[in-house]
């Protein structure tokens, strides 16, 4: 799900506080000067059976490489349980608050007693992201965020990074200090562009306010010993076929395919987030979410051998954010 506007307005692009003609955090953690790094990074795994085996597929026959899980949502189990026997994959945690389809939801694993704020009248978390600002206290907040983590270490899982589903920890300042708050005390690596930020700038049209916000957090992380990124791409969901272009395998491949490789050309040194939602669609996933063609096509372009050789071509390093973090642990 597309990361809301106010993660944004909070996030006001920090083109100046590592300089675009400074040092990248890429460098920092050893990768050449001028490289150019990315996360191809899947949501949404867990969420249910059509995404978790279109993630998987994506990140082992394709040019995914990272992910995240939803821990409230009901199809968790069977990709922790791949995840342990496939420990080379990283994922991390895509940390949930809302519930956002009509027919198909989860609530808080802190449980609603603990937790009131968090669920609304069916018992499930909010479906928008005002509605928790409205209702939710940043307490709360952390309490769930918590007993995701909590839930994933017992199964098992020790998550490489955390990140937000539909940006909802990014919408108030409460809200982002408890998420690094939280990230900072199980010292998982958490989701910031902290850098020059070049490729959200021009998707939020931002003009660069209150970029001392992001340039705190973003040395507050790295003085605690955390990776930071330079930039991140979250656009790719609301991409749409030109009109009355037949939603085809092939056109959506296509499609999709040369959106992703105008974004990689237009990568600045750094390391960047491309965030996607890898979806092999079944017949049921209609009933979930009218989705279904905009994931399928993220799919199909990331299973798309021409997008690999593209990469390639452009000499563009891949990496996760268990290397990240290993990078980042040796410089301490």
């Amino acid at each position: 799900m597309k990361y809301i506007i106010s993660l944004w307005v909070l996030l006001l692009t920090v083109a100046f506080s590592n300089g675009q003609t400074g040092t990248t955090f890429a460098e920092k953690l050893g990768y050449p000067k001028g490289a150019r790094v990315i996360i191809m990074h899947v949501d949404d795994m867990g969420m249910s059976y059509d995404s978790n085996i279109g993630g998987i597929e994506a990140m082992t026959k394709g040019a995914a490489n990272s992910c995240s899980v939803m821990m409230p949502c009901p199809w968790v189990p069977g990709f922790v349980h791949y995840l342990k026997e496939h420990p080379g994959l990283d994922a991390g945690l895509h940390l949930t608050l809302t519930s956002e389809w009509k027919d198909y939801r989860w609530g808080p694993l802190s449980g609603k007693t603990q937790t009131p704020g968090l669920t609304d009248s069916e018992g499930a978390m909010w479906r928008g992201v005002k509605d928790v600002v409205a209702h939710a206290s940043a307490d709360e907040v952390e309490t769930e965020i918590r007993a995701q983590i909590d839930r994933a270490k017992t199964m098992g899982f020790e998550p490489t990074h955390i990140d937000s589903h539909m940006g909802t920890l990014f919408a108030t300042p409460a809200f982002i200090e408890r998420y690094i708050k939280v990230g900072i005390a199980y010292q998982i690596p958490v989701m910031f562009p902290g850098g020059h930020n070049t490729l959200i700038a021009e998707e939020m049209k931002n003009t660069g306010a209150d970029m001392e916000m992001t340039r705190a957090v973003g040395k507050k992380l790295w003085a605690a010993g955390l990776p930071v990124l330079d930039d991140l791409y979250n656009d790719s969901y609301s991409w749409k076929l030109p009109p009355g272009t037949a939603p085809t395998d092939e056109n959506i491949r296509d499609f999709k395919t040369k959106k992703y490789e105008e974004v990689l050309k237009s990568l600045r040194p750094g390391v960047t987030m491309i965030i996607m939602h890898c979806t092999n669609t079944t017949e049921v996933f209609p009933y979930i979410s009218d989705s279904g063609i905009t994931r399928r096509g993220d799919f199909m372009a990331m299973l798309n051998p021409e997008l690999k050789k593209f990469i390639e071509k452009e000499g563009i390093i891949f990496t996760t954010w268990k290397e990240l973090k290993e990078r980042r642990d040796k410089l301490k």
